[in-house]
């Protein structure tokens, strides 16, 4: 695989030192680690194997990844692996795409206290779901939902919200048929809105009571428990954007989304256009213009490129990942189960999933690129060094 013209690595690798210099005091702990793996990531300094054609003796070195989950390097495996585990539970009904999200005042809030809030906007929009569609005067049905967090716009500002998988329908409460939702509409996306509205915001008046948020700089004041109260009170009126896209055309669908939006990080490689000294040029999309037309550029300080990347490193530990309803973890394989034998589906249907192949992410799994034979190791090397084997032609595969 050809290596990408420009990266985040090398915009890291070219200022990281300066910058993290520049802003001593004021990086995390897992700020600098992400930094460091994304440097790191494909080099020498994570050790590798070298192959070999067993036809041709083409020879390759390829450096090991870093596997962490903000390198836009190592998200396609984990993508992969990801969604050959998902093939057996998706159902050939249409899928929904919702999507929640937060005001910008409690995205600012948010920003100085990301584990709470990000945890809270899961639990508020998963029981907004949840009692919608359990009401009989909607679906009256238990659903399943795949939810994933995103934290930034286009062009990396911070802008929390919440992508959900739903599947057209749902078990009924006994459990005894399944009840499919109408054509192109799954719930109404107003009463969706006004539940989420009022959920969000009685949770975080619970989790301030609870002294579970802090506030810095311009916030402090909001530490007063009246205070934040009156801060609150004017989104209580406002409109808080739910909004419902049409369904998918199917299974195949559905997974090709999951693996584009499950795994994906502040900015692809693939954006980037030029980076210099001084700045960093990308792609961005302004959702509010169709076509063509809405993608322009956007260049960036150096610095802020770095600083606006790194503000969506998510807590260690924090799931970004989650599933709810028929697809929550403790009984997800008897309830699926079930919802087939409803639907007259004995065992998954093969050729409504993707061809996801687990081993593409293993290097041997890949031909020859001179003749199309097995490449086979013979060394392996530790992090930090360099292979003994070194043939007088040999290509590098740092991809």
């Amino acid at each position: 695989m050809a290596r990408l013209a420009l990266e985040v690595a090398d915009v890291f690798r070219d200022h990281g030192a300066a910058w993290r210099h520049a802003n001593r005091g004021h990086v995390s702990l897992l700020q600098l680690k992400v930094m460091s793996a994304i440097e790191n990531c494909r080099t020498a300094a994570l050790g590798g194997h070298v192959a070999r054609c067993e036809d041709c003796a083409h020879t390759t070195i390829a450096y090991n990844s870093c596997r962490n989950r903000h390198c836009p390097k190592c998200q396609g495996a984990a993508a992969r692996q990801w969604m050959a585990a998902r093939q057996a539970e998706l159902l050939p009904i249409p899928y929904f795409h919702v999507v929640f999200t937060l005001p910008s005042a409690v995205g600012d809030v948010a920003y100085q206290n990301k584990a709470v809030i990000y945890d809270l906007l899961f639990k508020a929009s998963s029981e907004t779901m949840l009692r919608i569609a359990a009401d009989p005067k909607h679906l009256g049905a238990r659903i399943g939902i795949t939810s994933v967090l995103h934290t930034w716009g286009s062009a990396m500002t911070h802008h929390p919200h919440l992508h959900m998988i739903v599947p057209g329908g749902g078990l009924s409460m006994d459990d005894s048929r399944w009840i499919s939702c109408k054509p192109n509409f799954l719930l109404p996306v107003r009463v969706l809105s006004k539940l989420f509205r009022r959920l969000m915001l009685e949770k975080l008046l619970a989790a301030h009571q609870a002294g579970r948020l802090r506030f810095l700089g311009s916030h402090t004041h909001l530490a007063d428990a009246k205070t934040f109260a009156a801060f609150l009170a004017p989104l209580s009126k406002k409109r808080w954007f739910v909004y419902a896209k049409r369904p998918f055309a199917g299974p195949r669908a559905v997974l090709a989304y999951l693996s584009r939006y499950t795994h994906r990080v502040a900015i692809s490689n693939h954006r980037l256009i030029a980076a210099d000294q001084r700045s960093v040029t990308f792609k961005v999309k302004n959702y509010r213009i169709e076509g063509p037309g809405r993608y322009t550029t956007m260049t960036l300080d150096v610095g802020e490129f770095i600083r606006r990347f790194l503000i969506h490193v998510l807590p260690k530990g924090f799931h970004r990942i989650r599933h709810y309803g028929l697809f929550a973890s403790a009984n997800r394989a008897e309830t699926i189960a079930r919802a087939r034998e409803l639907l007259g589906l004995a065992t998954p249907a093969a050729e409504a999933a993707v061809e996801i192949d687990a081993a593409a992410a293993q290097p041997l799994a890949l031909p020859c690129p001179c003749c199309g034979g097995r490449m086979f190791v013979i060394e392996t090397f530790e992090a930090g060094c360099q292979p003994r084997y070194r043939p007088t032609a040999m290509r590098i595969d740092t991809s």
